[in-house]
C-alpha cells in the first residue's frame, strides 16, 4: 500500500464532500495469467460509475462531467502491471485519488457523501507498519516498513545530515575506524536533534521504532533517553543511505521475532478474557460488540473473508450476489472497532483456530 496513507491522510479522505462523492473498489491480481482479467474488470466497473451518475437525477451535468473526467485520469494513472491484492478510486469533484492495496478487497461502486474508506482502513491496520531510524554521525534517514518492504520517508525533517571534516572520516566512521566520533560533542548534538525530531513524530503517528547503528551510535542515543516503549535496537550499522532493500532485511529477524511474540500473548489475553466472560467470538459476536463500542481489542486472521447478510440483529451466512450480502464485513468491523477505540491486531491465517477466526476482548 502507498506509505503515505497516514492517520492524517485517511481522516481528509473521510471528510463530507458535494454529493456524490465516487468509490471504485476491486479486487487485483499480482500474477498471470489471473491479471489479465483485471483491465476488463476495471472497464467494467468505469461503466457501471457513468452509468450510476448519469442515471442520477441529484448529480448537476457540470459535477457529473468532471467527476467523469476525474475517474478516467483516474485509470490513466492505474498500474495494474504492477498491481497489488486490491484496487481502490476515488473520484468527486475537482480530485481523484488511486490507491493499491495489499490486501483483498471486493468489487463495488458506491455514490455517497463521503469515500468509502474502511477497505483502506482495514488494509492499513493489516500492514503492521514500523519506523526504522538509520543512524551514522552525518546521516540519520527514517524509513517506513512493514512485513513485505521498507522506503525512505522524508517527515518531520529526516533525514538529517551534516558535514564531516575531513573529507574521509565519513567513509572510516562507517567502516569502524574513528570509534572517537561519537564522543565528539557536535556529535552529540546532531544525534540529540535527530532524537528530539523523532519524538515528535512518534507523537503523531506512533509505532513500533528499530533503531539501526553502529554499537556506540546506538549507545549514544540511548543516553539521549528512552524513545518509545519497546523499542528494539539493531546493531548494523552503514545503512543510514540504504539501500531499502537492506533496511527492510536488517529490520526483519527482529520484526518477526517481536510480532510472534506478540501472537502468544494476544492468544493468553483471549483465553483470559474467555475466562472473565470478556470474550466475543466469530463474526457475529464481534461485529455486535464494535458496532456497540463494546470492543477493547479485536483479533483478526488476515485472509478471513465472508459474506454475510443481516438478520435482524444478527449475521447470517449468504452468497455473494444474494439481496442484501456484505462482502466486506471485516473491513466494517476493523474501522468500526478503530473508531471506537480498539485495538485490531492482524494474524497469520489458522492462529485463531477454534474461535472462527475472529475474536474480541470486550470492554463490559
Amino acid at each position: 500500500m502507498d506509505p503515505v496513507l497516514s492517520s492524517e491522510v485517511l481522516a481528509k479522505l473521510r471528510q463530507p464532500r458535494p454529493y456524490p462523492a465516487v468509490s471504485l473498489v476491486m479486487p487485483t491480481h499480482r500474477r498471470e495469467p489471473d491479471n489479465a482479467q483485471d483491465p476488463v474488470r476495471l472497464r467494467n466497473l468505469l461503466s457501471e460509475a457513468e452509468k450510476s451518475l448519469t442515471g442520477d437525477p441529484d448529480v448537476p451535468r457540470e459535477r457529473r462531467l468532471d467527476i467523469l473526467d476525474q475517474l478516467s485520469r483516474a485509470a490513466a494513472e492505474v498500474d495494474l502491471a504492477h498491481a497489488e491484492d486490491g484496487l481502490v478510486i476515488f473520484a468527486a469533484q475537482g480530485e481523484h485519488q488511486v490507491w493499491s492495496l495489499p490486501r483483498a478487497v471486493p468489487e463495488r461502486v458506491v455514490l455517497a457523501d463521503t469515500f468509502l474508506t474502511r477497505n483502506l482502513v482495514a488494509a492499513r491496520a493489516a500492514e503492521q507498519p514500523y519506523w526504522a531510524l538509520a543512524v551514522a554521525a552525518d546521516r540519520v534517514s527514517l524509513w517506513s516498513g512493514d512485513p513485505e518492504r521498507a522506503v525512505e520517508a522524508a517527515r518531520e525533517g529526516f533525514p538529517l545530515t551534516r558535514d564531516l571534516e575531513p573529507q574521509d572520516v565519513e567513509r572510516e566512521e562507517r567502516v569502524g575506524d574513528v570509534p572517537s566520533t561519537f564522543r565528539d560533542e557536535a556529535t552529540r548534538q546532531f544525534l540529540r536533534e535527530a532524537h528530539e525530531r523523532l519524538r515528535v513524530l512518534l507523537a503523531a503517528e506512533p509505532r513500533p521504532l528499530y533503531v539501526l547503528g553502529a554499537s556506540e551510535a546506538l549507545g549514544l542515543l540511548e543516553e539521549l533517553g528512552p524513545l518509545a516503549p519497546d523499542t528494539v535496537t539493531v546493531p548494523h550499522g552503514g545503512l543510514a543511505d540504504g539501500p531499502a532493500a537492506a533496511v527492510h532485511a536488517a529490520v526483519e529477524p527482529a520484526r518477526a521475532a517481536r510480532e510472534a511474540d506478540a501472537v502468544s500473548k494476544l492468544l493468553a489475553d483471549l483465553d483470559a478474557a474467555r475466562g472473565r466472560r470478556e470474550f466475543a467470538g466469530g463474526i457475529d459476536e464481534v461485529w455486535r460488540a464494535a458496532k456497540e463500542g463494546r470492543a477493547r481489542l479485536v483479533a483478526v486472521e488476515d485472509d478471513f473473508r465472508t459474506v454475510v447478510r443481516e438478520e435482524g440483529e444478527h449475521l447470517e451466512p449468504a452468497e455473494a450476489g444474494d439481496p442484501g450480502a456484505r462482502d466486506d464485513m471485516v473491513d466494517e468491523i476493523v474501522e468500526r472497532a478503530l473508531d471506537t477505540g480498539a485495538e485490531v491486531r492482524f494474524v497469520p491465517g489458522g492462529t485463531l483456530d477454534g474461535r472462527d477466526h475472529i475474536a474480541a476482548v470486550l470492554r463490559y
